[in-house]
């Protein structure tokens, strides 16, 4: 295949198809049932099961078999099969399900109103966080068939829960067992990009612990006046809780258990992929004028957020808003956790740690109980050498440079599945969501131009799995 034929066979069905089909996809409000427990009686995820398929109809790619899965209450599943040259399977993953419209998007933009900039951009929920991968997926397969190139066996599996942490996936993953089969390749389109000049591959996921911090001190909420000074604030036990679990200066967290031995082999990833993007890191987040970000080097910010454990509070129940606030000492508050773990530390144990830590002799005899639930991580298997060579290859044939690694601090629980299910795999894990894209937040955008080198890059990929796997 040349090169240019590629991408240009690529470009002109983004151009024609993906993109026009995308604008409208994000005008459809699926959110994940998470954030809308009424996403069926709402209709929005059959609206958008719809609009994919009715794409992937017209794409006329031969041997392509389409189903798509329902069972009971759960979310829809599509699943595609395209016959290959070969009985060797490729399994593609993507999405379409969405994170809610959160606040804070600029004037102009909006979650459900696509706007497509000057550089490429399109603007709107859900484009890059995942509704492109199904069609790059095809987009590809199409290509390797316009071009005359031979291709294994392609299954492609697009879910609608994952934004929920994927509670459907497991069930349709063990009924489609036999039509899935046995990949030798799995290719994830749902992760990130330290740039958009070359080809990134993610090594690992962190894990997620979900924890509700309840603190309780009164039965009722009391003058403020009267009980200052005698009654401990909730937030005063809420502030010596947190300490035992997170540095207050570094941000480090502090329970050994929540730590593992990071691997050499991802300290030298980091270390590379450190060099590429420098101040890069850090600067693709919208830090306010005055403010650092954590970690002393690029190296060291990398590791902080693909192999060490950190902590956010996400929520609250309990706390007035300020336009309502008395005077009042408040009787308890909620919290809501995400404890990041690293990708090979099990959730269970991480929550069990969590809690020991947390309920352990509280402050002051306070009521603290917290309850927690867990996504586990994930390592990619070593890089088999053929695809070492077929990632960088292609990155270098469609972007002029070599290929780039490193870990996610994320999650994509689809990854935990597959890889227990099929650890003899090779694992191409990569995705759009580049510098500023910002997935799950305002102004979330899909770069386009990325993602037709991406589809292409796939595309000298699949190429050249399907001449290893024949010899």
């Amino acid at each position: 295949m040349e090169d240019q034929a590629v991408l240009d066979t690529v470009t002109h069905l983004w151009d024609e198809g993906i993109t026009p089909t995308l604008v409208e996809f994000i005008r459809i409000p699926n959110q994940s049932p998470s954030f809308d427990r009424d996403w069926a009686k709402q209709g929005h995820m059959e609206q958008a099961v719809s609009l994919v398929t009715d794409w992937i109809r017209r794409q006329d790619i031969a041997g392509l078999r389409l189903d798509v899965l329902r069972d009971g209450g759960r979310t829809p599943l599509i699943l595609v099969e395209v016959d290959g040259q070969s009985d060797r399977t490729v399994l593609m993953y993507g999405h379409i399900d969405k994170q809610p419209p959160m606040t804070g998007w600029r004037s102009g933009l909006g979650p459900w109103e696509p706007v497509l900039d000057k550089q490429g951009r399109l603007y709107g929920r859900g484009g890059a966080d995942d509704g492109y991968a199904g069609f790059a997926a095809l987009a590809a397969v199409k290509t390797l068939q316009a071009l005359g190139q031979p291709h294994a066996r392609v299954v492609l599996v697009v879910e609608c829960s994952e934004e929920s942490g994927s509670p459907d996936l497991p069930h349709y993953l063990s009924a489609a067992a036999k039509r899935i089969g046995t990949p030798d390749l799995v290719i994830c389109l749902d992760s990130g990009a330290g740039n958009y000049d070359q080809l990134w591959s993610t090594t690992s996921l962190r894990g997620m612990v979900m924890a509700k911090l309840r603190v309780e001190v009164l039965a009722e909420g009391v003058h403020s006046g009267l009980a200052g000074g005698i009654v401990p604030s909730p937030f005063l036990v809420v502030r010596q809780l947190l300490d035992r679990l997170e540095d207050a200066r570094t941000g480090e967290i502090l329970p050994a258990a929540l730590h593992v031995e990071i691997p050499q082999a991802r300290r030298d990833q980091a270390a590379q992929a450190a060099a590429v993007l420098g101040d890069a890191i850090a600067g693709d987040f919208p830090f306010l004028a005055g403010v650092t970000p954590l970690g002393a080097t690029p190296t060291e910010q990398l590791l902080n957020t693909t192999w060490k454990p950190a902590v956010a509070v996400t929520g609250q129940t309990g706390i007035p808003d300020v336009e309502r606030a008395g005077n009042v000492l408040l009787p308890g508050v909620l919290l809501s956790l995400a404890l990041r773990i690293p990708p090979t530390l099990e959730p269970a144990k991480a929550g069990a740690a969590l809690r020991e830590v947390l309920e352990a002799e509280p402050p002051f005899g306070a009521k603290v109980s917290v309850t927690t639930g867990g996504m586990p991580g994930w390592e990619a298997p070593p890089l088999a050498p053929w695809l070492e060579a077929a990632t960088d290859k292609a990155s270098r044939a469609v972007f002029g440079k070599e290929a780039c690694y490193m870990g996610v601090g994320g999650s994509i629980p689809f990854m935990h599945m597959i890889g227990e299910k099929f650890p003899e795999a090779q694992f191409l894990i990569t995705g759009v969501l580049g510098p500023q894209s910002n997935a799950h937040g305002p102004n979330e955008f899909l770069h386009i131009p990325y993602a037709k080198r991406l589809t292409a890059a796939l595309v000298h990929i699949m190429a050249d799995h399907y001449r290893h796997v024949t010899g």
